[in-house]
């Protein structure tokens, strides 16, 4: 008996260790009447994955019913997050769970009652922007870089991006959805993308403020206190350009009117399209079009085939191989080029699931 409970300590022991040495991944405290959310993985830029967004949802359920607001922020220095997983995601067999949690997070978001207000300091891609974009406040700071670069990995614009890019001014989001330019600063409020701007060593001092209010009228009016005016939007000499080219309805009229524009920047738009995976140029095109017509829970579910159909396909484990695994920079896409890319194989992605295997959300009457 005496051997049996020396072990049985010893192991309660380690175990106790263990849970001290083991920082979650993400971290929720109260503060007054705020909820505090922290992406806690840092050495990899917050990314997202399954147990981070299996977490997030019913916190943010519980919240929603007990706090004043929500702030969302990323742990470190260098990101708010930096998208998803994709490591991960881009596997046919743990992709789905993937998107289907993180989908059903960005659902809530969109549709959140109480303030939310996600902190976007640092590098905020792909997954990044579906846990601010679509949340009633998104503070950009000095530090802000923001992008969806998907199409250079054979995926598309997804976490609601069907929904949020077409919405931008002057065709910007047809742009920066095709060809994951990025924008940094005072840039990410121009674009609407960001409705704040804030000096990133004000945080902690807005964060405490913000903790107490307790009314949407007090939490917009305390950002309005410390926000910063804007300055021009470094795009703005090539806003005409971007609203002329990417209003085209195919991506190869969008690449013959950047060659009538005939300036630097339109030369290295199209270089920098052509080094995109021409399957997703063509999908997210669509995705982006189609979007532009429906509300953001149809969005998701749209986004959920694509999704689901990608990591079945060959050009998203490619892209993810060739970029992030072997890092030899050379993806060998499924077409060569964006002519090969026929309507047939775009309309594939679009199709719906098995009814059993369509996005469900967390509050579906069915």
């Amino acid at each position: 008996m005496l051997k049996i409970r020396i072990i049985s300590q010893s192991a309660v022991f380690i175990l106790k260790r263990n849970m001290c040495t083991q920082e979650a991944d993400v971290l929720f405290e109260t503060l007054n009447n705020a909820g505090i959310i922290t992406l806690n993985r840092p050495k990899a830029l917050n990314s997202l994955n399954t147990s981070m967004v299996s977490k997030l949802l019913p916190q943010l359920q519980e919240w929603e019913k007990s706090k004043t607001l929500v702030v969302v922020k990323g742990a470190g220095e260098k990101a708010f997050c930096a998208g998803g997983d994709v490591k991960t995601a881009c596997k046919p067999d743990e992709g789905p769970k993937f998107f289907f949690t993180e989908y059903n997070v960005n659902y809530l978001i969109g549709k959140y009652k109480i303030p939310y207000v996600a902190i976007m300091n640092g590098i905020t891609m792909g997954g990044g922007l579906g846990l601010s974009v679509h949340g009633r406040y998104r503070i950009a700071t000095e530090k802000t870089m923001i992008a969806m670069p998907e199409t250079k990995i054979g995926l598309f614009p997804d976490v609601g991006g069907s929904y949020f890019l077409p919405r931008l001014q002057v065709n910007l989001g047809m742009y920066l959805g095709l060809t994951g330019d990025r924008l940094k600063g005072k840039d990410v409020v121009k674009s609407g993308i960001a409705t704040h701007f804030v000096s990133s060593k004000r945080l902690y001092e807005l964060e405490k403020l913000l903790s107490r209010c307790t009314s949407d009228v007090e939490v917009q009016s305390l950002l309005n206190k410390f926000n910063e005016p804007p300055e021009e939007f470094s795009l703005a000499p090539n806003i005409k350009h971007i609203n002329y080219c990417f209003a085209a309805s195919t991506v190869e009229e969008i690449i013959e009117r950047l060659e009538k524009v005939k300036n630097e920047w339109s030369n290295k738009t199209i270089e920098n399209l052509l080094q995109m995976c021409p399957g997703s140029l063509k999908i997210t095109l669509r995705a982006l079009q189609r979007g532009a017509q429906l509300e953001l829970p149809h969005c998701l579910q749209m986004e959920y085939r694509l999704s689901c159909r990608a990591t079945r396909n060959h050009d998203f484990p490619e892209g993810v191989r060739a970029l992030l695994v072997d890092k030899d920079n050379k993806p060998q896409w499924t077409h060569k080029s964006i002519s090969e890319v026929d309507d047939e194989y775009v309309e594939g992605f679009f199709k719906r699931l098995p009814a059993d295997e369509e996005l469900q959300f967390f509050d579906s009457k069915l």
